[in-house]
């Protein structure tokens, strides 16, 4: 059954378009990561133009965010005071990250661009997760007792200036770190299409130390806020959220995820963690194969403007 994307300007089997918003919704839901990141590649290599998968993949985000971030919220598991820090900061990020993503669509530089955040990003990120997760597999089958680091243990981030007291995180720290992560969230997110939150909760965790009955729902709420914000501004200023490819995305997560999360009880943390590096470097490698061989299309047109 093929549908026709409007601002994407293709036909696409439906049945397609819903089974990959339930994969990534089943791997959202076993790792517990909102997707962005594999599902705007997916699109990518789908052949969805870069700017809409990026800009129609945010409202999918959101939409899979929401649920999780109330389901915190519900429990007390979101620090609303360290949460707004990082919205306000993340907006800001997003204000440049689309007004970046403009000015490189207008200029033709997007697909690259885009492409080598992936390498660079996923690569870099994927890497730390691997080795993490192989260390603690290593003493765990040693019989290795590793102690966490507790939340109020000093680092070089309590030498900072501008602290402020979180009392939901139990921390007494610089707002600046604060701020630069949710900065940099906001930026990234907008421009790549992702959530961020596999960048924010290690980010959360071992910079700044904020505890683990709060590092998740506090990153849904910054996610939330932040994607929805990039959601509009590229509706009003690129003009390329395609409405009907994020619904039928967000059908096809919703049931995913459900699954996804049933299925990740039965595997361990550092498990997940492996496997989740393993697939994150998987898309890395597949963004740079597309940077170095040559592409089936050498030329490609496009409708630049109107005659009148």
């Amino acid at each position: 059954m093929q549908i026709y994307l409007p601002i994407a300007e293709l036909s696409v089997n439906l049945f397609f378009l819903v089974g990959i918003g339930g994969a990534v919704g089943f791997l959202s839901g076993l790792f517990g990561v909102g997707g962005g990141f594999l599902l705007t590649p997916l699109l990518i290599f789908s052949g969805v133009p870069t700017s809409v998968a990026v800009a129609s993949v945010t409202g999918q985000v959101v939409a899979a965010s929401t649920s999780g971030a109330l389901s915190h919220y519900r429990r007390g598991g979101i620090d609303l005071h360290l949460a707004m820090y990082l919205i306000l900061s993340g907006i800001l990020g997003a204000f440049g990250g689309v007004a970046t993503f403009s000015v490189l669509r207008a200029n033709g530089q997007l697909d690259l661009v885009i492409a080598i955040g992936f390498v660079v990003l996923l690569g870099f990120v994927g890497i730390l997760m691997l080795q993490e997760a192989v260390r603690a597999l290593l003493k765990s089958r040693q019989g290795v007792v590793v102690r966490e680091r507790l939340p109020n243990q000093h680092s070089w981030i309590h030498g900072l200036p501008w602290r402020v007291r979180f009392k939901k995180s139990r921390l007494y720290i610089s707002v600046l770190p604060v701020l630069a992560i949710g900065l940099f969230i906001g930026f990234v997110g907008s421009l790549l299409g992702i959530g961020g939150g596999f960048v924010m909760v290690p980010a959360l965790v071992y910079l700044l130390r904020v505890p683990g009955n709060v590092v998740i729902g506090t990153s849904l709420a910054q996610v939330v806020a932040m994607m929805a914000a990039t959601t509009i501004l590229h509706a009003v200023q690129s003009q390329s959220v395609d409405i009907l490819l994020a619904f039928c995305l967000m059908v096809g997560g919703t049931a995913g995820a459900q699954f996804g999360a049933a299925a990740g009880q039965h595997l361990r943390g550092e498990q997940l963690r492996g496997l989740l590096a393993l697939l994150v470097l998987a898309v890395a490698i597949r963004f740079g194969l597309s940077l170095v061989l040559a592409p089936s299309d050498v030329f490609s047109m496009a409708v630049t403007s109107a005659v009148r």
